[in-house]
């Protein structure tokens, strides 16, 4: 709402809209390099959450988070190992792959769309959803479609300011059309009256949140989700992670996910199967980055081939003057504290 408004982002505004606005989500992870981990288990092993700081600060170390070594994977697996194990079919598009849809994780090899592209800043979600939409109507058609699918659409993590890159509101935009474009089809397809979608960042990346830098959108979309209603519920990746667990039958990762509150207020058991509408983008999604003025730093050339190149501050005070037009640096990342009291029940004797 405050970087990239209804009109750069008509469709995600129009889920929470439409759906559930969750307003008060926070992700479990500080960075990618945790983020995903977090995202696909609910927990970060501890050569992880103590090797990503050296890493992204330049001090040594390898991103080597996501890569497959033991030593950086979860000790029972990822989401899609447990709904194997419990005998459940799965599909994967674009996580936890490079840039030419090859898998990381030897598990996933079987499991993943080829044709769809991991990292790669220069392939757009629109078409990205166009490749998933190909897959998944053969999927339809054989009685095939599995019972998980994770799938990635990158875009809204812009270029910053590079020059001849897209700028960050045709970056947003783009992204945006693609998870519009997405739910439009799935919602109108023969499985939607069984369907529940969670979208979510892995990270919010020290985001300039005026509650918490893990403050983050997220989105629920489905028959069984509630419509238009506001959920206030204070809610976590973990959580987000425990409801699909709950949906598919499948036991927590890790205490993290056990201990999280489920996202039951968000649901009805009343089905309304009526389809999600895309919106129309009303930015140019090609317009290229051509200023050059104003500190350097905002405009040299971030490194993109790989995620998480960039310092996550200059980029934030990037995408801060672009939007603002100002040469005021973006808020810092606020901490806040978050204290549960239980309240024994009157009649409780403990």
């Amino acid at each position: 709402m405050v970087l990239f408004g209804k009109n750069i982002t008509p469709n995600q505004h129009k889920i929470a809209e439409d759906f559930v606005l969750l307003d008060n989500f926070y992700v479990d992870a500080e960075v990618s390099a945790d983020g995903h981990n977090w995202s696909m288990a609910a927990y970060a092993n501890d050569y992880v959450e103590k090797n990503w700081p050296t890493n992204y600060g330049g001090r040594g170390g390898n991103y080597d988070f996501v890569a497959n070594k033991p030593v950086s994977t979860p000790r029972a697996g990822f989401i899609w190992d447990y709904a194997m194990r419990a005998g459940l079919t799965f599909r994967n598009y674009g996580e936890f792959t490079d840039d030419d849809g090859n898998t990381y994780l030897p598990p996933l090899t079987a499991h993943t769309c080829f044709a769809y592209p991991g990292w790669n800043l220069n392939i757009k979600d629109a078409d990205r959803e166009k490749i998933w939409e190909h897959d998944f109507d053969s999927l339809v058609n054989a009685n095939a479609v599995p019972k998980l699918s994770t799938i990635y659409f990158p875009s809204d993590h812009t270029a910053g300011l590079n020059k001849n890159s897209r700028t960050p509101f045709a970056f947003v935009a783009d992204n945006d059309l693609g998870v519009g474009k997405f739910l439009e089809h799935l919602s109108n397809s023969p499985v939607w009256k069984e369907c529940a979608v969670f979208i979510l960042e892995d990270d919010a990346q020290n985001g300039p949140d005026h509650i918490d830098a893990h403050r983050s959108p997220a989105y629920l979309a489905g028959p069984f989700v509630k419509r238009k209603y506001a959920d206030h519920t204070m809610y976590s990746t973990s959580g987000m992670l425990r409801t699909m667990e709950l949906i598919l039958g499948l036991p927590p990762m890790s205490q993290y996910d056990a201990g999280a509150t489920p996202m039951f207020r968000s649901f009805t058991e009343n089905a309304d199967t009526s389809p999600f509408t895309c919106l129309n983008e009303t930015v140019d999604m090609n317009e290229k980055n051509t200023a050059d003025n104003g500190p350097l730093e905002y405009y040299s050339n971030f490194e993109l081939a790989k995620a998480d190149r960039i310092p996550d501050i200059k980029l934030n005070n990037a995408l801060w003057r672009k939007v603002k037009g100002s040469i005021i640096s973006s808020p810092p990342p606020c901490r806040a504290g978050f204290v549960t009291i239980c309240v024994p029940d009157d009649d409780d004797d403990n």
